[in-house]
């Protein structure tokens, strides 16, 4: 078995499993064969006491986020005992897996962005390289931040991601509805607001969510932006 903080790698013989708990078909096709696991365990985040955002709301929003992981595994989980089913039910159940498995993933992977942007000592540095891309596009670096607010104002539920694109040697501030959906491909997330009502709503009413969004900016670390900023274009280089 291999593991680290977030995942796990295992394989392990079905030969011992409980028959009632698998599905019929999973019987004549699978009950002897070996199966190969992965699963993910939540990550535990080294948060300070944030400013606005109250303990009681970080306790419900990282109760949501172990949800999403407990469902990544579920999914694969069930997928792997559909894998090799005749049965049209066990195949109709298996795409709709499929076709869930970006939502469960996707929220895990983004709360997690999310968390780790509140962890360490805050910092940043006006001369980082992050900072001179964003004044490239944006202007200035307040300017940079004044337009993430303004995505982050826009109506309505989701996600403003901003990415670093290791190709065009730039950045992109975008507004994700659906964290499945709209994601610009292939590129390195480097800030994630979360902008569901359940980031804020234990603190703040749906009217007063530019008061969470100010509580954020207070809370992030710009350290571990520019981090992130770093890595991708280290990547971009090799």
């Amino acid at each position: 078995m291999i593991a680290n903080s977030s995942w796990t790698w295992s394989t392990t013989s079905n030969a011992g499993a409980s028959l009632e708990e698998a599905p019929n078909s999973f019987h004549s096709n699978q009950a002897l064969c070996y199966i190969s696991s992965m699963t993910y365990t939540p990550r535990v985040f080294n948060l300070p006491v944030l400013e606005g955002i109250s303990e009681k709301q970080i306790k419900v929003h990282l109760a949501l986020y172990e949800g999403y992981v407990k469902h990544v595994n579920l999914i694969m989980g069930m997928s792997q005992m559909y894998g090799k089913t005749d049965d049209e039910g066990g195949k109709y159940s298996l795409a709709e897996f499929r076709r869930r498995f970006g939502f469960e993933f996707d929220g895990m992977r983004m709360h997690e962005y999310y968390f780790e942007q509140f962890e360490g000592e805050k910092g940043g540095s006006p001369d980082s390289v992050l900072a001179k891309a964003a004044a490239e596009k944006y202007g200035s670096g307040e300017e940079f931040l004044a337009h993430v607010r303004q995505v982050a104002a826009t109506r309505g539920i989701g996600w403003v991601v901003v990415y670093a694109d290791p190709v065009g040697k730039t950045i992109h501030t975008v507004f994700v509805g659906d964290h499945e959906f709209g994601q610009l491909s292939g590129l390195p997330v480097l800030l994630a607001l979360d902008l569901w009502e359940h980031a804020y709503m234990v603190d703040y009413v749906p009217a007063d969510k530019k008061n969470y969004i100010d509580a954020f900016f207070a809370n992030l670390n710009w350290s571990v932006v520019e981090k992130r900023f770093d890595e991708a274009m280290k990547i971009s280089a090799a």
